[in-house]
């Protein structure tokens, strides 16, 4: 496998996206922050339902991300199974039990970081 074949950006994030209904996570979106941030392009956040729920979802984004030749830079908050980080660089998937999803609220934070007036 080259490393022009292996899935980076919108193509990783909407393969993560892919494999986190393929298990049926909750409310899964993709956020495009290529105009807010240097270190990622894009955010990919879904909850699961119970600790074990959240476990499997990001096994499966790290399983299929691998069949395509991605693999993770790191992973956190596996064992405990109420955040899951997975750090693909320009892509991060952030897997959460619903009331910790509500708590830290990424799509608001990531949504009113813009650009300051210059």
């Amino acid at each position: 496998m080259t490393e022009d074949s292996i899935p980076h950006g919108d193509e990783l994030s909407a393969l993560a996206l892919s494999a986190l209904n393929d298990l049926k996570a909750v409310e899964p979106v993709v956020i495009d922050v290529r105009s807010v941030s240097s270190v990622m392009d894009f955010l990919v956040i879904a909850s699961g339902t119970s600790s074990r729920h959240v476990k499997s979802l990001a096994d499966n984004v790290i399983v299929t991300a691998k069949e395509q030749g991605a693999r993770p830079i790191g992973v956190e908050g596996q064992n405990a199974g109420e955040w899951v980080l997975v750090d693909f660089g320009d892509v991060v998937v952030h897997v959460m039990q619903p009331a910790t999803r509500g708590f830290y609220d990424l799509e608001r934070l990531w949504s009113a970081a813009a650009p300051a007036p210059g």
